[in-house]
């Protein structure tokens, strides 16, 4: 099997010297090691060069996601791996997905709990169990950046990849919604051993749950209309039979909360139609 594996770095000089030549045992001589430098201030690029991985640089700090994605557009392989240079990723684990890639389209490395912040446990489960609803298929980690994927079925979406950190959600509800199979793997993840983490708990954490939203309303949009639509309607029922009660009424209240959900409920519809022909597109 040829392998092209896509690694994004920003100032990960120290991490790349022990990472690459791990990466290299593992997937051999024959495959191929893309480092996609986001215009780092250190030597990365250089750290790169020396230990043989094909080197992208971009012109300027264009983000993690715009990175994977100019990775993935040079790939040579249809096999691709995509894993992090902080070094939590483990080379040791690319076996476990290379052995269960046989028969999907994806194989996603779900981390344990242990390997992650109470915080972002705790995003992460939010997450996950939204995508989960959205999808109709039990999503075990949506974020996680560590996976192998057919690159022949990843550039059908690479236009709705965001340019930050949260690429990975997008295109695993991606290959859901276009019936490309995926499988979880148990990896084991290591905390992050030098240099700062690139995330922030306050601008990115918000910024996730909108990406998050967004995708879920692009490809299942009647899953978010349809109880926005429900909680307007039973509101406008409940105060009318509140203001029934007590006034022997029925106010304007009522009518345009009731109003609001019958509107609501009619935008999911049309939504949902258009997500339907985009996806269809996409299979065209």
């Amino acid at each position: 099997m040829r392998i092209s594996v896509v690694i994004p770095a920003y100032n990960e000089e120290e991490n790349l010297k022990e990472l690459l030549p791990k990466v290299w045992t593992q997937v051999g001589q024959e495959a191929e090691v893309i480092v996609v430098d986001d215009a780092s201030t250190d030597n990365t690029a250089r750290i790169a060069r020396e230990h043989g991985a094909l080197l992208i640089q971009n012109p300027y700090n264009m983000g993690n996601g715009a990175s994977v994605k100019r990775g993935i557009r040079e790939a040579s392989y249809d096999n691709i791996i995509l894993m992090d240079a902080d070094g939590q990723h483990l080379p040791e684990e690319i076996p476990k997905l290379i052995k269960e890639f046989e028969g999907v389209d994806m194989v996603i490395g779900q981390r344990g709990k242990d390997a992650q912040r109470w915080w972002r446990r705790f995003a992460n489960s939010i997450y996950n169990a939204l995508a989960s609803y959205v999808s109709g298929v039990p999503i075990l980690d949506l974020t996680s950046g560590f996976r192998m994927l057919k690159k022949s079925k990843a550039v059908n979406f690479l236009h709705m990849f965001p340019n930050t950190f949260s690429y990975p959600s997008t295109i695993t509800l991606a290959f859901v919604k276009a019936a490309y199979p995926i499988k979880f793997v148990p990896v084991k993840v290591l905390p992050r051993k030098k240099g700062k983490s690139k995330i922030n708990l306050l601008t990115d954490g918000g910024r996730f749950f909108v990406i998050i939203m967004r995708i879920s309303v692009f490809f299942s949009p009647l899953k978010i209309f349809l109880p926005v639509s429900l909680i307007f309607f039973l509101t406008g029922v409940l105060y009318y039979l509140y203001t029934f009660i007590t006034q022997h009424r029925f106010t304007n209240m009522s009518v345009l909360l009731i109003s609001t959900s019958v509107v609501i409920f009619m935008l999911g519809l049309v939504s949902e139609q258009i997500a339907s022909l985009r996806m269809e597109r996409k299979d065209g």
